[in-house]
């Protein structure tokens, strides 16, 4: 028999296995298990079929008293190291201002960077330490955090240590993303090319070199980068082993979501403007999209990610905060999934999806993170709800009672009044 280490009794699974649950929404169990050993999962089930081995050999329980069970939310699209905020943007957009109207006088990305230069270290993991636990807080257990930032070598590779010792110093798993094409670096205003090869042989080379990223991110728009300059930087990212996600056709049809199927894309990211054409290439090239209904929300956009045609050529949806200081400042994965529904038109069961089964492919973790089966990582939330449809409904509060990190309890149910 397989020992167990900690035993989840009397839950109510929303288990997200589409490969097991049949016909059932959200992947449900009722009266159900989970028996966990070191940091996966070993058995999951009706209590009634619980091997009586597994609960009597268990080394520690948690009675979930008829909660609801998940899988831990992914965010699989952050920008979580920063410094400063955009207030004095978000009044000037109140007044009237486009993003890029701000953006080209020298606000936007420009200002953020400004400020993260000029931050130390312990000012940059001091703050995104404070959104990373209210992620956690929230049912978090998998995050992604791009750089992007700094747009200097020595900036960027700051960012991405942060990040990388957030992943240390807290209860949660944590890729990084290198987001070195995110805008034009002020110095470089007329250097384009200059700049690109900033990127390209000097920032990637140093980034992997210290095993800072898991990824490579670059920004498709009008007032970023041409889909050429994002296809070299994406190139030079492949060549040292880093996987591709792509800022697509946000505020325009660049072909961000095509070039994201040509270049063997994990995910696109945004797609408000995509193409049918750019969505049918990404189903073939199993390229997911992200949708980040928080900076649709923010920036007061009225064009939706065209979510029919996703779900015609059936491309899977993920849904994340797009955690920023310009475009979403939104630290809640609830009210990501509340906005994907309420503004996209997804169901509760899409977004829930979206923040869990399917962000973990993103992330490359299908299988092994985001959903509740035989074999993946011991990643759970419990939440006081009576049905997984209230995380897409309740807008602010926060129903999540305890959260299992790695077969970890990083909070007990039994020790809230």
């Amino acid at each position: 028999m397989v020992s167990c280490d900690l035993l989840i009794e009397n839950a109510r699974l929303a288990t997200m296995d589409g490969s097991e649950s049949g016909n059932l929404p959200y992947g449900e169990i009722a009266n159900a298990a989970v028996a966990i050993s070191g940091d996966r999962i070993v058995w999951v089930g009706i209590m009634s079929e619980l091997p009586s081995g597994l609960r009597e050999g268990a080394g520690n329980s948690l009675d979930a008293r008829g909660r609801w069970v998940t899988p831990g939310l992914i965010d699989c699209h952050t920008h979580l190291v920063f410094a400063g905020n955009r207030a004095s943007e978000f009044e000037m957009r109140l007044r009237g201002a486009t993003y890029e109207e701000i953006a080209r006088g020298g606000g936007g990305i420009a200002s953020t960077v400004r400020a993260t230069r000029a931050a130390t270290d312990e000012e940059l993991f001091s703050e995104a330490s404070k959104r990373l636990s209210t992620l956690g807080s929230l049912g978090v257990t998998t995050v992604e955090v791009k750089s992007g930032y700094g747009l200097d070598t020595e900036t960027e590779l700051r960012m991405l240590r942060v990040a990388r010792r957030l992943g240390t110093e807290h209860p949660v798993t944590l890729r990084t993303t290198f987001l070195g094409a995110h805008a034009l670096a002020p110095e470089y205003a007329d250097d384009r090319s200059g700049y690109l090869d900033l990127v390209c042989d000097t920032m990637i080379p140093r980034v992997t070199d210290e095993g800072l990223a898991d990824g490579i991110d670059a920004f498709c728009e009008g007032i970023a980068f041409t889909p050429e300059e994002c296809e070299r930087v994406f190139a030079a990212g492949t060549r040292r082993g880093l996987s591709i996600r792509i800022h697509a056709d946000q505020l325009s049809d660049c072909g961000g979501a095509a070039l994201a199927a040509r270049v063997g894309a994990m995910s696109a990211d945004h797609l408000e403007y995509a193409s049918e054409a750019g969505i049918q290439a990404m189903a073939k090239s199993e390229t997911t999209a992200v949708l980040l209904p928080g900076a649709f929300y923010f920036l007061r956009e009225q064009k939706a990610p065209p979510v029919d045609a996703l779900r015609l050529h059936g491309v899977p949806i993920a849904i994340a905060t797009d955690l920023n200081p310009g475009s979403s400042p939104i630290n809640s994965p609830l009210t990501a999934m509340n906005m994907a529904c309420v503004l996209f038109g997804l169901s509760p069961e899409e977004a829930l999806c979206g923040m869990t089964r399917n962000a973990a492919k993103v992330l490359g973790m299908a299988g092994e993170r985001g959903v509740l089966r035989v074999g993946s990582y011991a990643d759970l939330a419990v939440w006081n709800i009576g049905h997984p449809s209230e995380l897409s409904y309740w807008v602010g509060g926060n129903p999540c009672e305890a959260v299992v990190q790695g077969g970890a309890v990083i909070n007990r149910i039994d020790q809230r009044h």
